[in-house]
């Protein structure tokens, strides 16, 4: 680890095994990427910390890739007492009452064609970007929206991280 290293990354790489698989775990419910990143501690900068985690969700398999999907709430309804999916989805909190009804219709028929929660970097969208999107991905092939959910995956990892790494107690 080098001087550039934040508080965040320090406490991370500095943590017994099982307060880091705890930490990591905040970030992403797999189990794989978690012990993937732990494993590759220490890490110099959140840049390094970053690219271990695009290796880590490009390396996921079907089963891992569920798992972590097994961890984010539907959009629109954020898990109770989670700061962290609630600051995430919050375009969805002002959203009109038909918006909102909208959404949970199509995370129900999303989730009866693909087997999973509907998958986005919610972050900054508002909620018309959230009903578009998916409006847009609930036609998708399986093998494309595989392959956009390991992506949404991705960049919600990298934010997450990037609360860690500076420190955040909610990520």
């Amino acid at each position: 680890m080098t001087s550039s290293a934040s508080p965040g990354l320090a406490r991370l790489n500095a943590a017994d095994p099982a307060t880091a698989r705890r930490l990591l775990h905040e970030v992403c419910a797999s189990t794989a990427w978690g012990a993937a990143i732990a494993a590759g501690r220490p890490y110099a900068d959140a840049g390094a910390l970053y690219a271990a985690n695009d290796a880590a969700t490009a390396g996921l398999g079907d089963a891992d890739l569920d798992e972590a999907m097994a961890g984010h709430p539907p959009i629109g309804r954020p898990a109770p007492g989670d700061p962290a999916s609630a600051r995430e989805q919050a375009g969805m909190t002002g959203a009109a009452d038909a918006l909102k009804a909208e959404m949970l219709e199509l995370n129900l028929a999303y989730q009866e064609r693909f087997g999973h929660v509907f998958l986005i970097c919610a972050t900054g969208l508002s909620g018309e970007q959230l009903l578009a999107a998916i409006r847009e991905r609930v036609g998708n092939t399986p093998e494309r929206e595989r392959g956009i959910v390991r992506e949404q995956l991705g960049r919600i990892n990298r934010i997450r991280l990037g609360r860690l790494a500076e420190g955040a107690r909610d990520v």
